[in-house]
């Protein structure tokens, strides 16, 4: 990793670090909380708390890059870098109490194929624990190299999911879910897109599909999971991460364009 890549990972695990540190002295006392898409789709508060206060420092030290955040802090890059922001990905567990939720930060680079990705830092604030990753020098957690289980059967997996803001879609996803339940170890609904996708790079859950998720839901998280071993494919407007030897066969049971 050259010196300048190093300081951008640096520098995304700080800001994640600041923007758990917001979320966590406001967990249990979030404030307001208003709605975007549906009501099954809060902002609080602390969601745009966070993400001033992670914006507030690349305005001051990479003024020139970037932004796309989930709550509206964008701006166009004049460098060629952007960062991929989530504030508090987890949202609905976050002001209900449940202490399963993230901050997620990634960086890409631009390319002649758009967006590629450099690097990802998922911050676990509850539990103090930072994954992070860049692109071509692995997957690690704090200090520790990350490195996923070999799984060669579906019966051997963990499957995490999500469900859309959409409530008409829910059936849907339930229904494709339902379909694979019987042939997993187990499924989860974990709540946190980008937590998932670091968690299959720890070795706690194995895989994850959703159909309906946003890049910033999926953009650090990513990286993680992909430089750990999984395979990690956009999903119609989601994500399907899974160990590569079993990412076909539930690709073609959950892509559909229902």
């Amino acid at each position: 990793m050259d010196d300048d890549t190093r300081k951008l990972r640096d520098l995304a695990r700080e800001m994640a670090r600041l923007g758990g540190a917001e979320l966590l002295r406001r967990f249990g006392d979030h404030g307001r909380v208003d709605y975007k898409s549906s009501p099954t789709d809060p902002v609080s508060e602390a969601d745009r708390a966070a993400e001033k206060a992670i914006v507030e420092v690349l305005h001051r030290r990479r003024p020139g890059d970037g932004i796309l955040a989930e709550e509206g802090s964008d701006q166009a890059s004049g460098t060629g870098l952007r960062w991929v922001i989530d504030p508090l990905d987890g949202t609905v567990n976050y002001i209900s109490g449940i202490p399963f939720w993230c901050v997620s930060v990634a960086c890409e680079r631009a390319s002649t194929d758009g967006w590629t990705p450099l690097l990802g830092v998922v911050h676990d604030p509850v539990h103090d624990e930072t994954f992070h990753a860049v692109t071509g020098t692995g997957a690690w957690l704090g200090e520790r190299p990350l490195h996923r289980p070999g799984r060669s059967e579906l019966g051997e997996i963990i499957l995490a999911t999500g469900y859309a803001y959409d409530v008409a879609h829910r059936k849907h996803q339930s229904e494709v879910v339902a379909d694979l339940a019987a042939d997993v170890r187990g499924v989860r609904m974990l709540g946190s897109t980008a937590l998932a996708l670091a968690w299959i790079a720890a070795g706690r859950i194995d895989a994850y599909v959703e159909d309906r998720a946003s890049p910033w839901d999926w953009a650090a998280g990513r990286v993680i999971a992909t430089e750990a071993g999984a395979s990690v494919e956009p999903l119609d407007s989601g994500v399907l991460a899974a160990p590569p030897e079993l990412v076909g066969q539930l690709w073609s049971r959950v892509r559909t364009d229902g």
